[in-house]
C-alpha cells in the first residue's frame, strides 16, 4: 500500500480534516439546517443519519475519491465473483453465497456453491422440524427439551447473539443454552438443572479440533453418558455436529448423517447464516431463518448495485476510516437501544477487530496508517449510566453508532417512546453539548458551571429501523460485515484471515504439560515458568 503522502485523495482528506477542526457541529448545523437530508441514506429497512458526524458534503466527496483510488468496488466485485481475495490462506470469501436465493448460481472451482448451500439448508430444515415437533427422540425415547450450543468465536457469538435478538420468535417448547469458555464454570452453568435424556448438543467446529470447543464437548459427553448410564451409544442421539471434518466427527461418536457442513470459504465471524446457524434455525424455525437470510441478501444487493452516495455499507465503512485515520479516534462504540441486542456489541467486537486488527498489507508490507478501531458497547439505556460520562466530558471523543427501533418487541412491557427518546437525546447532547451561558440560563450555580458544561462535538451516527425481526437482524449484520470489508479494502489488508488468534493457542498447548506434570518448564521464559510453578503449588 502506498504511504499516505503518495495518495492524492489521502492527502486531500488530511488537509480537509485540519480545516474542519476549526469548526464544530453547532456551527455546521447553523450554516446548513438541511444537513440531515444531505447526510442520510436509506437501504434494506435501515435509515442511517450521519449528520452528527464531523463531516460535510465535501468530506463525503473526498471519501468517495479515496474509495475509487483504493479500488474498493473492484475488490468487492472480486469477492462476489468468488476470487481468492483471502490471500494468506488462498481462499475465496463467499459468505455472500450463504444467503443467495436458490435460483441464483455461483460457480467456484467448478462447483455451484449456491446449490451446495441450499442442499445444506434443506437438510437443516428437515432436522429442525423433527426436533421442534418432538419427533427427534433421545436415547430413552423422550423428545428433546433443551439444546446446548457448544462453540467459540463466531461459532458461539453468532448463534448466541441471534437467539437473544430473536427470542420473541423462538419456540416455547425448547430451551437454548450456549457454551464457549473453556472455564468449566461455563459448561457447568449451562448444564445446571438439565435432564440428559432430553438434552441435545450442537457442537460447532470447522475442524472439530478447536481446543476450547472440543474440551467442552468431551466434558458434555461425559456428563451425558454418566447421566444415562450409557457406554457411548447415546452420543449419536444427543450430539450433532457442524463441521467439515467427517473423520473427527465420527471418532467423537456422532453419526455423520447428523453432521451439517460448511466450507473453508466461510470465516467463523461470517458464519452465523451458515450451518453454524443450526441452533438459530432450531429456535426460530426454517421460515424465519430464511427471512433472516433475505435481510442479509438485500444488503448484499445494494452494496453491489448502489452508487457511493446512496450505498449504505460503503458510506458506513468510509466514515469509520475517516474517524480512525483522519480524526484519530482509536475506538468506536455501538449502543443498541434494544435489550434483545445485548450481545450485538460483543458480536461486532469479533467481526471488526479479528477482521481488521492487522499491521501489514496483503503483500506483507507495513500498512503505514492506523487500522482496526477498538469496537465495544452495551445496550442503552444501561450504557448511559455506565461509560457515557466519559463520552460527554472525557478528554477523548468516542464516535458511536446509536441503534434504535420504531416498534417495540412484542413481549415488551411499556412504551417505546422513552427508549427512543433516550437514544435521540444522547445523539443530540453529544453533538451540541451545553455551554456555560446555557448552564447559567438553566439556573446552575456559578461554582458548578465548570462541572456541568459539555463540549459537544462528539460524533454519532443513528441507525433507525422499524422493528427487530429476523429480516432486519440480517440486514444489520450484513451492513457491518460490508462496512468492515470497505475499511480493510482502504487499508489494503486481508480482512479474512486471523493468524493472531493462533499463536496464543499454540503456546497454551505447550504450557499445559508444565501445569500438570512439570514437563517443559525449562523451556519457558522466567516469568511464565514462575507463574506455572506457583500454579502447581496449590496444595
Amino acid at each position: 500500500m502506498p504511504l499516505p503522502g503518495e495518495i492524492d485523495a489521502w492527502d486531500e482528506l488530511t488537509r480537509h480534516a485540519v480545516e474542519l477542526a476549526e469548526t464544530d457541529l453547532r456551527a455546521l448545523f447553523a450554516a446548513d439546517p438541511e444537513r440531515p437530508e444531505a447526510l442520510s441514506v436509506d437501504g434494506a429497512g435501515v435509515h442511517l443519519d450521519f449528520s452528527k458526524q464531523l463531516v460535510t458534503e465535501g468530506t463525503v466527496g473526498l471519501l468517495e475519491g479515496l474509495a475509487v483510488e483504493r479500488r474498493v468496488s473492484e475488490l468487492r466485485d472480486a469477492m462476489f465473483r468468488g476470487e481468492r481475495i483471502n490471500t494468506t490462506e488462498n481462499r475465496p470469501v463467499l459468505h455472500v453465497a450463504l444467503r443467495m436465493p436458490p435460483e441464483r448460481s455461483l460457480v467456484v472451482d467448478g462447483k455451484d456453491v449456491v446449490r451446495e448451500v441450499h442442499a445444506v439448508l434443506d437438510r437443516m430444515a428437515g432436522f429442525c422440524d423433527r426436533v421442534r415437533l418432538g419427533e427427534w427422540a433421545g436415547q430413552t425415547g423422550r423428545p428433546i427439551r433443551t439444546v446446548v450450543n457448544i462453540g467459540i468465536g463466531g461459532s458461539a457469538l453468532g448463534p448466541e447473539m441471534a437467539y437473544a435478538a430473536l427470542r420473541e420468535y423462538a419456540i416455547d417448547r425448547l430451551d437454548f443454552r450456549f457454551v464457549s469458555n473453556v472455564d468449566g464454570a461455563d459448561l457447568g452453568s449451562a448444564l445446571e438443572g438439565l435432564d440428559p435424556a432430553e438434552t441435545l448438543f450442537v457442537v460447532c467446529s470447522k475442524t472439530f479440533t478447536t481446543l476450547e470447543t472440543m474440551t467442552n464437548a468431551a466434558h458434555a459427553r461425559e456428563w451425558l453418558l454418566s447421566g444415562l448410564g450409557d457406554d457411548g451409544a447415546a452420543v449419536a442421539r444427543h450430539f450433532v455436529a457442524v463441521s467439515t471434518n467427517t473423520a473427527e466427527v465420527t471418532k467423537f461418536g456422532i453419526d455423520p448423517d447428523n453432521m451439517f457442513v460448511f466450507w473453508d470459504w466461510v470465516g467463523g465471524r461470517y458464519s452465523m447464516d451458515s450451518a453454524i446457524g443450526l441452533t438459530t434455525m432450531l429456535a426460530v424455525g426454517p421460515d424465519r431463518f430464511h427471512d433472516m437470510l433475505a435481510g442479509f441478501h438485500e444488503v448484499d444487493e445494494l452494496f453491489v448495485a448502489k452508487p457511493f452516495r446512496s450505498n449504505l455499507p460503503m458510506l458506513h465503512g468510509m466514515l469509520a476510516v475517516w474517524n480512525r485515520d483522519f480524526l484519530g479516534f482509536p475506538s468506536t462504540a455501538v449502543i443498541p437501544y434494544s435489550h434483545r441486542l445485548a450481545r450485538f456489541p460483543a458480536y461486532l467486537q469479533q467481526l471488526t477487530m479479528e477482521s481488521n486488527g492487522k499491521r501489514v498489507t496483503r503483500e506483507g508490507e507495513p500498512v503505514g496508517v492506523e487500522t482496526g478501531a477498538v469496537y465495544w458497547g452495551e445496550p442503552g439505556t444501561n450504557a448511559q449510566h455506565s461509560f457515557f460520562q466519559l463520552f460527554h466530558q472525557g478528554t477523548q471523543p468516542v464516535p458511536a453508532d446509536l441503534i434504535a427501533f420504531r416498534q417495540p418487541d412484542r413481549q415488551s412491557v411499556g412504551g417505546q417512546e422513552m427508549l427512543v427518546a433516550n437514544a435521540l437525546a444522547q445523539g443530540r447532547a453529544l453533538a451540541f453539548g451545553r455551554t456555560a451561558d446555557e448552564a447559567r440560563e438553566a439556573g446552575i450555580p456559578e461554582w458548578q458551571i465548570p462541572h456541568r458544561t459539555f463540549p459537544g462535538n462528539r460524533p454519532t451516527s443513528t441507525l433507525l429501523l422499524d422493528r427487530l425481526t429476523p429480516r432486519s437482524l440480517g440486514s444489520l449484520v450484513a451492513l457491518y460485515e460490508h462496512s468492515v470489508f470497505v475499511q480493510g479494502a482502504i487499508w489494503g489488508i486481508d480482512s479474512f484471515d486471523q493468524w493472531g488468534v493462533e499463536l496464543g493457542k499454540e503456546m497454551a498447548l505447550e504450557i499445559v504439560p508444565a501445569l500438570t506434570d512439570g514437563d517443559g518448564l525449562e523451556g519457558l521464559d522466567p516469568s511464565t515458568r514462575d507463574l506455572a510453578l506457583r500454579f502447581r503449588d496449590r496444595s
